[in-house]
């Protein structure tokens, strides 16, 4: 039944949907990349005078626009506004409240262009920038779920059953960097070294492993197999 009333809203609000003619100035200036939270952004753009977006994947998200400034977004199913900060001058996405259409709030903030999340820079192979990334993260929230243990281990993971060795232990790293204190990185960082041939690395990091957790029995059975 919500699922019907949804469509039906959304149906009553495209029929609505208004043509603005908007000026290149104005499409200049709201378009681009919002910072939606701390690893993910929507991206503004505009083709033919039409506004679109981007966010979570989505190849083309066209909103329904109630005015110049002002559409609505079903993916989300919020209504955005394109605010700009008067002191600051800095331009965001402002979420428009249902209870007071007027109020003014400074939700996604535009970012540059060339702005790269910690996941995007994952994905460009630019481990170095990704890790600072998720550094500034766990700053914030400890327990953000962007930074989660699990979730890194099973990309490593991944990785190593396809054989991107080098791959897995760059995730590895950096589920290490954000999690020292846990025997499974240094485990699971282990295994990937030692799949990918270097025997030292992996007593290294099985040996620290162990040294978290006494009761870790692969890396007991490694380091003591290599002492020997």
């Amino acid at each position: 039944m919500r699922v019907l009333f949804f469509l039906l809203i959304i149906t009553v609000l495209s029929a609505c949907s208004k043509h603005i003619d908007y000026s290149q100035e104005y499409m200049d200036q709201t378009s681009g990349r919002y910072l939606y939270n701390d690893d993910e952004v929507i991206d503004v753009y505009y083709k033919n005078k039409k506004l679109y977006l981007k966010w979570k994947g989505a190849k083309q998200i066209e909103p329904v626009i109630l005015d110049e400034n002002t559409f609505f977004v079903a993916d989300m199913f919020s209504k955005l506004r394109f605010v700009e900060q008067p002191e600051t001058k800095q331009r965001y996405l402002s979420v428009v409240s249902d209870e007071n259409e007027n109020s003014i709030s400074y939700d996604y903030l535009k970012v540059a262009d060339s702005f790269k999340t910690p996941t995007m820079l994952l994905k460009r192979k630019e481990y170095d920038k990704a890790l600072l990334g998720y550094l500034e993260i766990q700053k914030k929230d400890s327990t953000s779920v962007f930074i989660n243990e699990g979730d890194f281990n099973k990309k490593g993971y991944s990785l190593l059953r396809e054989k991107k060795y080098n791959e897995a232990i760059q995730i590895f790293k950096i589920n290490v960097a954000l999690h020292p204190e846990s025997d499974n990185v240094y485990d699971s960082l282990a295994e990937a070294y030692l799949k990918s041939g270097d025997s030292l690395q992996a007593f290294n990091n099985y040996k620290k492993a162990l040294e978290l957790n006494s009761g870790n029995k692969r890396a007991k059975d490694y380091v003591n197999s290599y002492k020997e």
